[in-house]
């Protein structure tokens, strides 16, 4: 997967196929025909979407059910999306981050931009290498960015500077560096800004009987991009409206798709 869509179709397949075998490790003397739901980002193509659609079917599925992620967030939270009532949605995963406006069990309007969390992974092994002339691979800026992530450089409960081992780039002997949370808030910062500037964008283009809604509901803010410290603060004082960080915002996404499947036939926002 990258950037929220399939970039290689027979990894997908296989990937799926494991997913199955742990549901059902035993394997039956009849084949059963899977029921497949998959959340797929709101700014997918129709090649993309038909990627997806394939990879399901060929790993066993007899019916594919496609969901847009922001829907099956708000699913998720516990928002009930058939209410005549603009929600703003604002769901950062790893590829992309989708902000959608949701009334009744539809999108009203949507931004998707790709840059979320794989993208701040991206920022900080490029801030290390810049400042600190040190070479970190994807899985160490990981760790950095939940030990020490931070979109803001005064957040409430700071946490301790973490060490990161790396390469030194100019001597190319392995070394240990102390990075605080406000060096992340510096590498993250526009990132973080892109992020501001499509959720005004998207703001710009709701209807104003749903703007007013949103106005007194405020933001909901879901995915692992959610976790950032001090993410909510920022975008409350960018936007002037209240900002609310779901609870356990990593499996919002996965909890409102099984929502979804679950009742499949009541929900006219998943497509078959």
């Amino acid at each position: 997967m990258k950037d929220g869509v399939i970039a290689d179709f027979n990894a997908a397949e296989l990937m799926i196929r494991e997913l199955i075998k742990l549901v059902y490790p035993k394997k039956p003397l009849f084949p059963p025909s899977w029921r497949m739901m998959i959340c797929i980002p709101s700014s997918i193509t129709e090649v993309e979407k038909r990627a997806v659609r394939d990879s399901a079917e060929q790993a066993g599925a007899k019916e594919v059910y496609l969901i847009h992620e922001p829907m099956a967030a708000a699913l998720g939270i516990g928002i009930d999306v058939e209410e005549p009532v603009g929600n703003m949605i604002i769901d950062i995963g790893g590829g992309t981050t989708g902000i959608t406006v949701i009334a009744l069990a539809g999108i009203v309007c949507d931004q998707s931009i790709r840059i979320a969390g794989d993208e701040f992974t991206a920022d900080i092994m490029e801030a290390l290498r810049r400042y600190h002339s040190l070479l970190i691979g994807e899985r160490t800026a990981e760790q950095i960015k939940i030990q020490v992530g931070a979109a803001m450089k005064e957040i409430d409960n700071p946490p301790d500077d973490f060490p990161v081992n790396g390469r030194d780039l100019v001597t190319g002997i392995p070394k240990q560096i102390m990075v605080s949370y406000q060096e992340i808030a510096e590498a993250l910062d526009k990132s973080i800004f892109k992020i501001e500037e499509a959720i005004l964008k998207a703001l710009e283009q709701t209807p104003p009987e749903l703007a007013a809604d949103i106005y007194r509901r405020g933001l909901y803010i879901t995915g692992g991009g959610a976790l950032l410290r001090g993410l909510d603060k920022r975008l409350s004082n960018k936007i002037k409206l209240p900002v609310h960080v779901a609870d356990d915002p990593l499996k919002s996404v996965v909890r409102g798709t099984g929502i979804a499947l679950k009742n499949y036939d009541r929900y006219p926002f998943v497509m078959r």
